[in-house]
């Protein structure tokens, strides 16, 4: 009886009015800036002040270093004693990448309510909600990014403004733009109007650059591990204490999604370079002298590497396969979807992976080190026929029992 009640008008709960919308983006924006600068800040000031125990400079000159590894993180560059360096640490990138989707979800979120519902975005009204947040989040990171820029510009560094906004403008429109359509809901709506094809396709794509860039990086990481005396010994010629250790740490910490792109293009077939002359491929390897970094220390050595190295370059298409595989089993398809999902997906991790390669490499210093990174054009023709033919046999495994219950079907009846 008591579910039939209903209660007193005075009782009744009026419902929250939603937040600005803009203002909750705007600052979105700003605290997804601010969140690793304050951190790359505070690191820099340590270094400062472990270095030389804060005889040399001030405080603030550990906050400039900090301040420029956060613009080097999203492409500035910065000049070195009259060189250009414009390699960019994806590990910082990747930090500012966690934070731009940990903020614009709850930017979503809290703008989930504006616009209209979802029974009116499927009678086709126009819903300007997230496009709106997107841009205003965008804004506040901009804002943050050119006052850091100009704070932290100087004669012997000039970082790079537009391509810091270059950067953080592709960073907005490729991760937080997808965590704000997530966090308010609208992806879901979205999504239910595309293909189940489309649908399965992005997801094996997703699965197979996922894949390969987490073998890539093992692959590094074995690599190192088998050479750790070599980088243990270049640690030591710099010979520096153990909280300097620390710092030198971080900073090859946060080159290491560079070396897994660098692996992931050397198990490809194309291989790369470190500096002007050199290569690093499965057929051959020439190198020059190499700066004192202890990640260098897992390339292979010089010459013609071995026969069993060259067969590393069926892992790729047995990732993407596998991946394909696991993702595709079990979803309401027809063979022949199936087939297409796998293949199209493959080729659009391929194509991922080849502009991952594109931004892990830049110079690194002059002469001959102005030349680093991965062999992009070659890397993209292995990385598209890898990952689509591995993804396409992964997806003929799936189509094939698909067919067979079909048949069964089709028998039964």
């Amino acid at each position: 009886m008591t579910s039939l009640l209903t209660r007193p008008d005075s009782a009744r709960v009026t419902p929250a009015r939603p937040r600005p919308l803009v203002l909750v983006a705007t600052l979105g924006g700003v605290l997804a800036a601010l969140g690793p600068l304050v951190v790359l800040l505070a690191v820099g000031v340590i270094g400062w002040f472990i270095t030389d125990a804060g005889v040399h400079g001030a405080p603030r000159d550990g906050m400039r270093v900090g301040a420029l590894a956060w613009l080097a993180g999203h492409g500035s560059g910065v000049t070195v004693m009259g060189s250009r360096v414009t390699l960019v640490p994806l590990g910082i990138t990747a930090i500012a990448a966690w934070s731009m989707w940990r903020l614009g979800h709850r930017v979503g979120d809290a703008v989930s309510g504006h616009g209209p519902d979802a029974d009116r975005i499927s009678d086709g009204e126009r819903d300007f909600t997230v496009p709106t947040a997107v841009a205003t989040f965008f804004a506040g990171y901009a804002v943050v990014a050119v006052v850091v820029a100009t704070l932290a510009a100087g004669t012997t560094v000039d970082p790079s403004v537009p391509r810091v906004l270059a950067w953080s403008l592709a960073m907005t429109a490729l991760v937080a733009a997808p965590a704000i359509a997530v966090g308010s809901g609208r992806a879901s709506i979205w999504a239910a109007f595309l293909p189940a094809t489309v649908r399965a396709g992005a997801a094996v794509a997703g699965a197979v650059l996922t894949s390969l860039l987490v073998v890539s990086t093992l692959v590094f990481l074995v690599a190192l591990g088998l050479s750790f005396s070599d980088a243990a010994t270049t640690t030591a010629q710099l010979h520096p204490s153990p909280s300097e250790i620390g710092l030198y740490s971080l900073l090859n910490a946060a080159l290491l999604p560079n070396a897994a792109l660098f692996s992931g293009s050397f198990l490809l077939g194309p291989g790369f370079v470190v500096g002007g002359a050199t290569l690093v491929s499965p057929a051959a390897v020439v190198l020059g002298p190499l700066p004192a970094l202890p990640l260098l220390a897992a390339l292979p050595a010089v010459g013609t590497p071995p026969a069993w190295v060259g067969a590393m370059m069926v892992v790729p298409p047995l990732v993407a396969a596998a991946a394909a595989l696991r993702t595709l089993r079990g979803r309401p398809l027809t063979w022949d979807r199936i087939a297409l999902a796998g293949c199209g997906g493959g080729l659009v991790a391929g194509v991922g992976f080849a502009v991952l390669a594109a931004l892990s490499g830049g110079a690194a210093g002059p002469g001959r080190m102005r030349f680093v990174g991965p062999l992009v054009p070659d890397v993209l023709v292995h990385a598209v026929t890898a990952c689509g033919v591995g993804a396409l046999l992964g997806a003929a495994v799936v189509s094939l029992q698909a067919w067979r219950a079909a048949r069964t079907r089709v028998d039964e009846d």
